[in-house]
């Protein structure tokens, strides 16, 4: 039987306003050794589980500077109704990428569910510590704060 490499690593998420968080999150599942695909939620997707004034940038522009990101491999968005978060349309969406593993970052609410799916689609399930202090939602409220 020939030698199969595994598939990349995803992670999905909104990436609104990418920040060190982000950028150490991404470099650090990136150096696991696996290529990085990057699935960027639509922004139908990211106004419903963030609220009407969100997301701040398009889809397209968050995929575009991720794209720009050295060890991003690669970009794609997230596109259908907000429940594709459940296992099995999470399922559905990635098998055609036969991911080599799933990554998130601890407290990520939909962890189980990531999990879940990892072991169903023979991916390995990586947890990566969040980077304190950085998120979007708080560079928002800091600056609306001012």
């Amino acid at each position: 039987m020939p030698y199969e490499r595994p598939g990349a690593a995803v992670v999905t998420g909104a990436f609104d306003i990418l920040h060190v968080g982000h950028v150490r999150f991404l470099r650090a599942v990136r150096e696991r050794g696996l290529p990085l695909v990057v699935g960027v939620e639509d922004d139908a997707r990211v106004r419903a589980w963030k609220g009407p004034d969100r997301p701040l940038n398009t889809a397209a522009e968050r995929a575009e500077v991720l794209s720009a990101l050295r060890f991003v491999d690669g970009v794609f968005i997230v596109t259908g109704p907000p429940p594709l978060n459940l296992p099995a349309e999470y399922i559905r969406l990635l098998a055609p990428m036969r991911p080599g593993a799933l990554a998130h970052t601890e407290g990520d609410p939909h962890a189980a569910g990531r999990r879940a799916a990892a072991d169903i689609l023979g991916a390995e399930c990586w947890e990566l510590s969040a980077v304190p202090g950085h998120s979007t939602t708080r560079i928002l409220n800091a600056s609306r704060n001012g």
